[in-house]
C-alpha cells in the first residue's frame, strides 16, 4: 500500500491524499495570504482523518507554480522537508497541469488554457492542446491571452474578458493531484515564480549624519 501526500500552495493551501493511486481526502483553505499558518495543521488533519501520522506517507508530490512568491515557497519547503525526514524523493508538477488534467476526459476541448490567478489584474496561464501542455507557463494581463476557452480559478472580475468556459474546473483538486501526478510532466526543481519577489535588498544605509559644507 502506497500513500501519497501533494500540497499545492500556488493560489490556496490545498493537501491531498490518495492511496495506490486512488483519491483519498482533501483538505482546503481558501485565504489566499494563510500559508505559513494553515499548511501543517492542514497536513496534519488530513493525515489525522484517514488513521495516519505524516511519517506514514510513502511519497510526496509539490506544486512548483507558478504562483505568488511567498506562498508558494511555503509549500515547497514544506514537501521538501518532509520528503527529506523521510527519505523519500520530492516529486515536482506544474500546478497549472494539474488544474488542465481534471478537465481532460471531463469534456475538455482540444485546445484550451488554463490559467489562476496572478493579482495585480493578470494572470498565470499556459496552452495545453491535445492533452500536453505547449511551451513554459506565462503572466500577463488578459489580453494576453490566446483567444480560447479558459479554465482554472480566474477571478470573477477578469471573466468577463475571457472566452470562459466553466465546465471545467475553477480549484485545483490535491487529492486528484497526489493520486495521479505520474501523469503529468515532472516540473523543473526551480519554481515558476515567473516575477521577482515583492521584497528586495535595500541599498546601502543613507547616512543620518549632516552634510558639511567646504569653504
Amino acid at each position: 500500500m502506497t500513500w501519497t501526500l501533494a500540497i499545492d500552495t500556488s493560489h490556496h493551501v490545498a493537501v491531498g491524499l490518495a492511496r495506490d493511486g486512488v483519491p483519498v481526502d482533501a483538505e482546503i483553505v481558501t485565504d489566499t495570504r494563510a500559508h505559513g499558518e494553515a499548511l501543517m495543521p492542514g497536513i496534519v488533519e488530513v493525515c489525522r482523518r484517514n488513521g495516519l501520522a505524516v511519517a506514514d506517507v510513502d511519497e510526496f508530490v509539490v506544486g512548483m507554480g507558478p504562483g505568488p512568491f511567498t506562498g508558494l515557497r511555503v509549500g515547497i519547503v514544506a514537501a521538501a522537508t518532509l520528503a527529506h525526514l523521510s527519505g523519500t524523493e520530492l516529486h515536482h508538477v506544474c500546478s497549472l497541469d494539474v488544474l488542465a488534467l481534471q478537465w481532460m476526459g471531463h469534456g475538455a476541448p482540444h485546445e484550451f488554457v488554463v490559467a489562476s490567478d496572478a493579482r495585480r489584474k493578470e494572470l498565470y496561464w499556459a496552452l495545453q492542446r491535445g492533452g500536453a501542455r505547449v511551451g513554459e507557463p506565462q503572466v500577463g494581463t488578459p489580453d494576453m491571452l490566446p483567444q480560447l476557452p479558459v479554465t482554472g480559478p480566474v477571478p470573477e472580475a477578469m471573466r468577463e474578458l475571457l472566452r470562459y468556459d466553466a465546465a471545467g474546473p475553477t480549484s485545483l483538486d490535491p487529492a486528484r493531484m497526489a493520486a495521479h501526478w505520474r501523469e503529468l510532466p515532472v516540473a523543473p526543481p526551480e519554481p515558476y515564480y515567473l516575477r521577482p519577489a515583492d521584497a528586495t535588498v535595500g541599498g546601502p544605509p543613507k547616512s543620518a549624519l549632516p552634510k558639511l559644507r567646504l569653504r
